[in-house]
């Protein structure tokens, strides 16, 4: 399968939206979806890494379905309010490159070959 830019991705969810007379949800319904589904994806990294275990009846899912859930939820915001991720996402890479260039510990070019 070949790899889709972040605008494929928001131009597909968007073809799959529009053929419903709905459309998207208003911003505050689709931060109460995205908040479902962060719930979500907590209960799984809590089974597979907490110390609570999935009770027998609970239906199998993965971190993976889980973070696909909330990407999904996020881009039908994003679409909804007009904003291109490819801009946001360099918008905050940006930030981090120059407010945080400083704050961690670099890995020095001998230990990234180790």
């Amino acid at each position: 399968m070949e790899a889709k830019t972040m605008k494929d991705m928001q131009k597909e969810v968007d073809a799959y939206i529009g053929q419903f007379k709905e459309g998207y949800f208003s911003p505050l319904a689709m931060m109460a979806r995205l908040t479902e589904e962060m719930g979500e994806l907590a209960r799984e990294v809590n089974h597979y890494y907490g110390e609570k275990p999935k009770k027998t009846t609970e239906k199998e899912r993965s971190i993976e379905e889980e973070l696909g859930d909330v990407l999904f939820v996020m881009i039908c915001m994003a679409n909804s309010l007009n904003i291109d991720l490819e801009t946001a996402h360099n918008i905050v890479m940006n930030k981090f490159n120059t407010r945080d260039k400083d704050r961690w510990t670099r890995i020095d070019e001998g230990e990234k070959e180790a």
